[in-house]
């Protein structure tokens, strides 16, 4: 490494003939009789045969079977699924309607995932590449799924160690970010290790595998993260609880009800379909569908955003999110390099003369530009510095730790101090230290020459200094100080050098960045987990202390999100409540993460955010529409067993579906609002729908039982039923759409609107009978005195709800309980 270029002249970019002469001396071209020419074509048969290759073990997406499995046996479907069953023996078509809802909500699930599945994919062949290796003498190159073990790997500049090798001949720097977090590049020469995920930041080698498939480094940590991870949704919890609930309703009240029904004398389908009737109104169906729809809306907003959400109910549990957990690499930082500022030792050589032998020093290695070149080539030719002419090029290596140049002016020479220098670097320490923690500073000088090996030759004579630094993302600050404004903690967690972590951590704006904690000596779990209640920057952290932070966090009670683009980071993003990964980081990263930033970008994180408080705020506003329907009808199942008949008509239920429950819940549910997400989601629903549906319920029993007082037909009380329960819906929506602006009084309107209209124009359509003197009197009393109760009930749960006293808290406490037994 680090032969000489030819003395002649060579235009800028004369690199190539000493690469080219590295590239013989690492075995890229053949011919040599001292080379190792690789495995043979007969033994890379026998390994392949032997299953010795490096077998694909990357974190994989669901299947497309898997994907329809898990969205098709649900116990949603199961319970619909076996009502429609019911219905079809009774040759009534037109009451399978419910069926749809079904139908829609698994379309829309399935869907999206695949959309996903397809989005991730796409992202992984992009990212896939093939692998040069040395055979018979001759390199060629193959997929990383044929290397083989004992293979010779070939590696340059920029390209991914495929697996786990050892170097058996040249040198080079690798960048191990991915895999530790540490964003320094690490030199490496013959007999050390390379780890699978790793790249070559400079130089190249020659490395014979040692490790193939699920044995190899970053494959052994994609291996712990292949298990299920169950969303921490409240939303998704509480669906599944009222489903769960009411379908061990179903049975008892079901049967009850069907046998009380057949056995006063209704034909058999009659008694199956009344029981349907009130079976299906205690399931809330269109809740379901609201949420996978509202969610779907909420995903291809993001999308056009290039924001991947692969999993629905990540988007509530990232509006909940109160400890965010950021990796530096690749999410406030880059991963790329750039110029902090240039400093000139004599100022009267002003900055031109130091950015002139940066441009040349820069521009003699472009064809093989580590991140520091490439850092120093974006600034110098973003100031028209033009670079001299170089005769010879003294490539980076590792081993020396600079580079250099020779034009017809003299010698250049840019690298770390106490190389460059020697003994001489002490001389600028002090200087070297006024740069601060988050630059790696390099000096530039002159020199007498170099030898033929690259070593400097003769006095070396400084011009400067310039300061390189990790690229910070430009909107990572106003990122940062939003979630700051949002009460939201922030953790940076990181493998990098603690002090580098907390420079870059304050420079954005994190709270409490300037106090920091090396994870080396965080050496038990106890110290480790005090560590996450003291501390905002964790430096050195391996993947494994990673993943246990995060969990001492949510044992703390938090909800922790992660973000994250590396090998290194996939225990924490599958333990974390919401991950969140860059698309150009690693695919194990990209598959286990719940948002996908499809174009690196943090600063989208606001508007996910932003996009799940619309999300939860409004489907809890809508969610108590459906479940006054569900709590109403359950009660009057039990009601109607003991005196039957059903009160409610199949297709009137349809109206107050659809204008109670169905208009107002998608319009409210799709409407603006970026309010901070408060409070339990149950209870928060519970608090708007126990009023209405006990009010409901009594009035409805009511007018049922005493039907036979008043004299009033099945038909008379049915609509009787039917404008009680429309009118004090109405006045729910009123409450929960308060306080009211131009949308929302246009859906009332609306809603009042359907009601009028289905019992006055289409009153034959919905079997609603004509109101006589009697039944105006029963109905204008019942509702005066249901209205009043409705209002003052509201009033008292919303205060117990504000309060966590009461009911409300006896929800919560039942839902911790609940949530500790699963866990």
């Amino acid at each position: 490494m680090g032969t000489p270029c030819a003395s002649s002249y060579v235009p800028s970019g004369s690199c190539r003939i000493a690469r080219e002469d590295q590239m013989s001396q690492t075995g890229e071209r053949t011919g040599s009789a001292t080379e190792d020419p690789g495995l043979t074509s007969a033994e890379v048969e026998a390994l392949v045969a032997a299953g010795k290759t490096n077998v694909d073990t990357n974190v994989k997406t669901k299947s497309v079977g898997a994907i329809v499995r898990e969205h098709t046996c649900t116990l949603f479907n199961g319970v619909n699924a076996a009502l429609a069953l019911l219905v079809l023996t009774t040759g009534s078509l037109r009451n399978l309607l419910f069926v749809w809802v079904v139908i829609a909500n698994l379309v829309i699930g399935v869907v999206q995932e695949l959309r996903s599945k397809a989005t991730v994919d796409r992202l992984s062949v992009l990212a896939a590449h093939d692998v040069r290796v040395r055979r018979d003498g001759e390199v060629t190159r193959v997929p990383s799924a044929g290397v083989v073990l004992g293979d010779l790997l070939v590696l340059g500049r920029g390209e991914q160690v495929p697996v786990d090798a050892e170097v058996v001949s040249g040198e080079a720097s690798l960048n191990e970010s991915l895999l530790t977090g540490e964003s320094t590049p690490l030199p490496k020469a013959v007999g050390d290790q390379l780890m699978s995920g790793s790249f070559i930041d400079s130089g190249t080698l020659v490395a014979r595998v040692t490790r193939v498939g699920a044995e190899s480094y970053a494959a052994r940590i994609n291996a712990e993260a292949k298990y299920v991870k169950t969303p921490n949704s409240e939303i998704m919890a509480t669906l599944r609880a009222i489903i769960r609930l009411a379908t061990y309703l179903l049975a008892p009240l079901g049967v009850g009800l069907f046998l009380r029904t057949f056995l006063t004398g209704e034909t058999l389908s009659g008694a199956i379909l009344t029981t349907v009737a009130a079976v299906v109104g205690m399931i809330p169906q269109g809740l379901v569908l609201l949420t996978s729809t509202v969610l779907a809306i909420a995903t291809i907003r993001l999308a056009r955003q290039k924001v991947l959400i692969q999993q629905f109910y990540c988007i509530e549990t990232l509006a909940r999110v109160d400890v965010l957990c950021l990796d530096k690499t690749g999410t406030i930082t880059s991963g790329a390099m750039e110029v902090e500022r240039c400093e000139a030792v004599v100022p009267s050589d002003g900055p031109g003369a130091l950015e002139g032998a940066l441009s040349t020093l820069a521009h003699a290695q472009d064809d093989d530009a580590n991140e520091t070149a490439a850092a120093i080539l974006s600034y110098v030719d973003g100031k028209g510095v033009s670079p001299m002419p170089t005769l010879r090029c003294v490539p980076f290596s590792s081993s020396r730790k600079y580079s250099g140049c020779v034009t017809a002016d003299g010698c250049l020479v840019m690298g770390a101090a106490q190389f460059v220098m020697g003994d001489a670097s002490a001389d600028v320490s002090d200087r070297l230290r006024s740069f601060g923690p988050m630059s790696r500073v390099l000096v530039v000088c002159s020199c007498d020459g170099f030898d033929d090996e690259g070593l400097i030759e003769g006095d070396v004579r400084l011009l400067g200094f310039v300061a390189i630094r990790d690229q910070i993302r430009p909107n990572a600050a106003k990122t940062i100080s939003y979630f700051c404004e949002q009460g939201v903690a922030l953790n940076v967690i990181s493998g990098d050098d603690p002090a580098t972590v907390s420079a870059i951590a304050s420079h954005v704006g994190v709270p409490g960045a300037e106090r920091w904690v090396d994870a080396t000596t965080l050496d038990s779990p106890e110290r480790l987990a005090a560590s996450v209640g003291e501390y905002h920057v964790f430096g050195r952290v391996t993947p494994q202390q990673k993943r246990d932070l995060l969990r001492a966090l949510k044992e703390q009670g938090h909800t922790v999100a992660m973000t994250g683009d590396g090998v290194n980071d996939v225990l924490a993003l599958k333990d974390a409540d919401c991950s969140v990964a860059m698309a150009s980081g690693s695919d194990a990263a990209r598959n286990v993460a719940e948002v996908v930033l499809v174009d690196n970008d943090f600063a989208h994180m606001p508007e996910v955010v932003a996009e799940g408080r619309r999300s939860i705020n409004n489907l809890q506003r809508s969610a108590s529409l459906f479940l006054v329907k569900t709590l109403f009808s359950a009660v009057l199942a039990l009601v109607c067993i003991v005196n039957p008949p059903y009160p409610f008509l199949p297709i009137q239920m349809s109206l107050i579906s659809a204008a109670i429950i169905g208009v107002p819940s998608f319009v409210l549910a799709l409407e603006p609002n970026h309010e901070r997400v408060t409070g339990d989601f149950l209870v928060n629903v519970l608090c708007r729908s126990i009023p209405a549906a006990i009010v409901v319920s009594v009035a409805v029993a009511v007018t049922t039982c005493t039907s036979g007082m008043t004299g009033f037909s099945y038909g008379e009380v049915s609509t009787l039923c039917l404008m009680i329960t429309a009118t004090v819906g109405l006045c729910l929506i009123a409450r929960i759409s308060s306080p009211l602006n131009p949308l929302r009084c246009a859906l009332l309107a609306v809603c009042i609107a359907m009601v009028l209209g289905g019992c006055t124009v289409a009153r034959d359509f919905f079997e609603v009978s004509y109101l006589t003197f009697q039944m105006w009197v029963f109905l204008a009393v019942t509702l005066c005195v249901g209205l009043v109760a409705f209002n003052l009930l509201y009033d008292r749960f919303a205060r117990s709800a504000e309060a966590g006293t009461g009911l409300m808290r006896l929800v919560s406490d039942l839902e911790e309980k609940y949530a500790r037994a699963r866990s």
